[in-house]
């Protein structure tokens, strides 16, 4: 009896040793947006599921893309999980710099992911990265101040009605701007923004020949509508604002409308919201071309090849992109709160169609087109960037251009001039042309 006693005692002990051995510290760089913050909250819940700990890296978005950008082209080795986007993965998998995730279990499920997500974050049919949550854009706006300026928000409107409605609601003296929209430099932020907004008035980056295409008049017709829009109804210092500072702006009762990501509808009617109960959703505005001016993006981890901890970090991934995360997301914060644009199921759970937002952030994912984003032909896939490797650094400073020129610092001619010159000169070293 004591014998047997000792035995289990041994065998308790040695599987206790091996489960410290096989337990992990992965490091993880994010976003410090509101959803993957909220998922740092629940990381004890995977820490007591797999004995694996993590070590979170959070970043402003501009800094998060040059940090893993740097760490991946020269095997930094820093992080055992990046968060990354649908630009970034389909180049990196390709590489060979990523690990595929071809090996997830059956019970996570990644035939569930939305087809929009995984084809965007996906390489020869092989996923690469796995979509914690999925976005397109679409107009936010105050429906006591609609009504006040006498307005009805239609379900799809032009741009034109936008900025007439900014006016309208634009209030000055009470600190209220009619419209927060991005201006902020880098690719993924103002630049996003505005590449978006140009499709639907006809811009593109590039012809069918690669030539920049900044010389025409499409492209001055967005930035000189963009610019005079937000010149007259805009906040402050809009050339320095991204997404965070305008849900900042919004959240404190500032705008009047906000065009930006569909993920943003839980944090604008949620506790953190003054304005939370006087919120309403339409899609993104257009201009009769044909395109509206939604994009279409995920936030997704995936694993840079040659970690030591693969093992560890596809763990990670299954636990945060699954369907229980979702469901112990929702037991805890509601069904409002749960990441969204990711899953297929999500959108069928009848708990989730009660949420206001819900349909419309749907419609407008599934209504952007990668591969068909442009008026005219263009030769490159993306909407709000083209998924070509020497997109970030050319977009990154042609779009400091286009905030200097919203700043007042250089005309829109003159930022457009350059814009065509750094894109002219970038491609031509790239061998394009």
């Amino acid at each position: 009896m004591h014998l047997s006693n000792a035995l289990r005692a041994a065998t308790a002990l040695s599987l206790i040793m091996v489960g410290a051995a096989q337990a992990e510290t992965i490091t993880i760089a994010t976003v410090n947006n509101g959803d993957m913050i909220r998922m740092q909250g629940y990381t004890d819940d995977f820490t007591a599921k797999t004995g694996h700990e993590v070590e979170w890296v959070t970043l402003e978005e501009n800094v998060l893309r040059q940090r893993v950008t740097t760490d991946i082209t020269t095997k930094g080795g820093q992080f055992d999980i990046m968060t990354i986007g649908m630009y970034e993965t389909p180049i990196w998998g390709a590489n060979g710099w990523l690990v595929p995730l071809d090996g997830l279990s059956a019970e996570y499920d990644a035939a569930d992911i939305l087809p929009a997500m995984a084809g965007g974050l996906s390489h020869d049919g092989t996923l690469y990265a796995a979509p914690f949550y999925g976005e397109s854009s679409m107009v936010m706006y105050r429906t006591d101040l609609m009504e006040k300026a006498g307005l009805d928000m239609p379900e799809a409107p032009t741009w034109e009605f936008i900025r007439q409605a900014a006016a309208a609601m634009t209030d000055r003296a009470n600190d209220i701007n009619g419209i927060c929209l991005r201006g902020k430099a880098g690719w993924g932020e103002g630049g996003a923004f505005i590449t978006a907004m140009s499709n639907s008035f006809g811009a593109r980056w590039f012809d069918m020949e690669w030539n920049a295409q900044f010389d025409t008049e499409q492209w001055a017709n967005t930035l000189n509508f963009f610019k005079g829009m937000m010149d007259e109804s805009g906040p402050s210092g809009y050339a320095t604002n991204g997404f965070n500072e305008n849900l900042s702006l919004f959240n404190q009762g500032k705008c009047g409308m906000w065009i930006d990501a569909t993920v943003a509808a839980s944090f604008v009617t949620g506790a953190d919201s003054t304005v939370a109960d006087s919120v309403g959703f339409a899609l993104a505005p257009d201009n009769g071309l044909g395109k509206r001016s939604n994009w279409l993006w995920a936030w997704a981890l995936a694993i840079p090849a040659g970690t030591q901890k693969e093992a560890a970090a596809k763990s990670f991934i299954e636990w945060a992109t699954s369907k229980d995360y979702i469901e112990l997301v929702a037991a805890k914060e509601g069904w409002a709160n749960v990441p969204p644009g990711a899953r297929t199921s999500l959108y069928a759970n009848p708990e989730y169609q009660k949420v206001p937002f819900a349909k419309m952030t749907l419609d407008s994912i599934l209504s952007a087109d990668p591969n068909n984003s442009t008026v005219e032909p263009s030769p490159y896939v993306g909407i709000q960037f083209a998924a070509i490797p020497e997109f970030a650094g050319i977009a990154s400073e042609v779009s400091q251009e286009f905030s200097a020129a919203y700043a007042g610092q250089q005309t829109v001619e003159e930022a457009l001039a350059k814009a065509q010159a750094i894109t002219t000169e970038a491609m031509e070293a790239a061998g394009y042309r």
